[in-house]
């Protein structure tokens, strides 16, 4: 005779931890841990104890689908839980419930207009946000022509933490919207004014008196600006580190020897075609300046005199010398051996460097990595050469150099091991079957011409979903 036990047909209990499916675990999971796993609503609501029903855990895939089968002790087992099918957020939520500090995440990808014109205008929260200190600290107002005085005193008084401005080409701004910037802003370091053809010295004076602390002031093509401001600049902004000059046509020797004695930390300096810079400018700036690392004079009144002064400048690294109208073979290779650390070199237009030249540079660079030789007087020899000496050259331009030939260009290709760029651009010798046939064995470089560039143009206006119209492609 066989005794049941008594309650022997109860459900067996849950076990310790219960599935997530199931309501009636001991303690509802934090609504933080849920969403990071990708719960959208986070954990349900707690039930009242009494109705809650335990479960016990899913059966094994194998049993999905078919029907319960009893055990050996004639129990059938527990209904496995049915999976909760995936629910959408509340509709209560809204972007405003975000943390400030996200949003103003989001509104630093933001360009200026975006910010100004469209998020701004979206709410009054918005607009306080897109009027955070954070966006005002570093302010290009370039190209703007609707940018005047008035506008520059409301943006200096909102916000007087301004450490970058730039207002290139903005020509309805004059000297009194900048004096006003520079005495809200005196922690301004860098400030940039590119054609702005309406600004005097009295702008770069007041901006040297107010903000002594400036790092880069780049001031190109003002036809007003005397070495008054730049000597100003230079008793008053010992900070300076990086200057621009460019097409300033008015100043001369004696400013720019003011800026190189009173400013000995800087580092980057370009003059164009200041035709009154001369040779005592950058003997000063050698002498006074041993930190700098890029110096530029391309089409200024420097000769070989000079620029041989830049061979005591240890720490240059790019040196631009274009087109100036005495320089000698001898003084560049002297540059080449003496600046060890020198890794851009830009000699375009100066008829005078030659193949002997372009060899001394490729076995004395030993950290070069650009040469540029745009219209000089070489050959395919200094192709050779630097294939055959420099291990670490990657960029070479020798555009409308009429001597280079399919050997120049063959030869530098099979050999250098660290080429990238080679600039071809009118270099009539070269015939273009051999450039096909180049761009198919060195897939790792990239040769300019005007062929290849008009392809790569065309890809890149494909790619972007470009697509020619009938009366286009006709």
């Amino acid at each position: 005779m066989v005794c049941k036990r008594k309650y022997g047909g109860l459900q067996p209990c849950a076990p310790w931890k219960q599935p997530r499916c199931a309501p009636g675990t001991s303690s509802p999971e934090p609504a933080t841990a849920s969403r990071e796993r990708g719960d959208p609503q986070g954990p349900e609501p707690q039930q009242d104890h009494q109705q809650q029903h335990l479960q016990p855990p899913f059966p094994p895939p194998s049993a999905a689908g078919t029907p319960p089968a009893q055990t050996e002790s004639g129990t059938p087992p527990s209904p496995s839980c049915p999976e909760e099918p995936l629910q959408p957020p509340p509709d209560n939520l809204h972007i405003h419930q975000l943390p400030s500090s996200i949003l103003l995440k989001i509104f630093s990808n933001l360009s200026l207009n975006e910010r100004l014109l469209s998020a701004s205008l979206v709410c009054k929260y918005w607009r306080d946000l897109c009027l955070d200190f954070q966006f005002w600290k570093q302010v290009d107002l370039s190209c703007r022509q609707q940018v005047t005085d008035d506008l520059l005193e409301k943006i200096a008084s909102r916000s007087q933490n301004i450490s970058e401005i730039n207002i290139s080409d903005c020509r309805s701004v004059s000297d009194t919207g900048v004096c006003i910037l520079a005495a809200k802003c005196t922690g301004l370091l860098k400030y940039t004014a590119y054609r702005c053809k309406q600004l005097s010295d009295t702008s770069v004076i007041t901006i040297a008196s107010r903000c002594p602390l400036l790092h880069k002031i780049h001031i190109g093509n003002q036809d007003k600006l005397t070495d008054e401001g730049l000597k100003q600049l230079g008793s008053k902004c010992r900070e300076l580190k990086d200057i621009h000059f460019g097409q300033c046509y008015k100043i001369s020797d004696e400013g720019m020897i003011a800026i190189a004695k009173g400013c000995p930390k800087l580092q980057r300096i370009y003059m164009q075609e200041n035709k009154l810079v001369t040779d005592k400018s950058v003997k000063a700036f050698a002498e006074h300046c041993p930190e700098l690392q890029y110096v530029g004079f391309m089409g200024c009144s420097v000769t070989s005199e000079g620029v041989i002064h830049l061979t005591s400048l240890r720490n240059l690294s790019s040196l631009d010398l274009r087109h100036i109208s005495e320089l000698d073979n001898e003084t560049v290779m002297e540059i080449v051996k003496k600046c060890k650390n020198l890794s851009s070199l830009n000699l375009c237009l100066n008829w005078s460097i030659n193949d002997r030249c372009v060899e001394v540079i490729a076995k004395e660079g030993q950290k070069l990595k650009e040469l540029y030789l745009v219209s000089c007087k070489i050959t395919d020899f200094a192709l050779i050469a630097i294939g055959r000496y420099s291990l670490t050259i990657e960029t070479v331009d020798v555009g409308w150099c009429k001597e280079i030939s399919d050997q120049g260009a063959t030869q530098i290709a099979q050999s250098s091991k660290s080429l990238k760029y080679l600039g071809l651009m009118r270099c009539d010798k070269v015939n273009e079957v051999t450039v096909e046939q180049l761009v198919q064995q060195h897939p790792h470089i990239t040769f300019s011409t005007v062929l290849q560039d008009c392809k790569r143009t065309l890809e890149r206006a494909y790619q972007m979903g470009w697509i020619p119209s009938t009366s286009t492609a006709s």
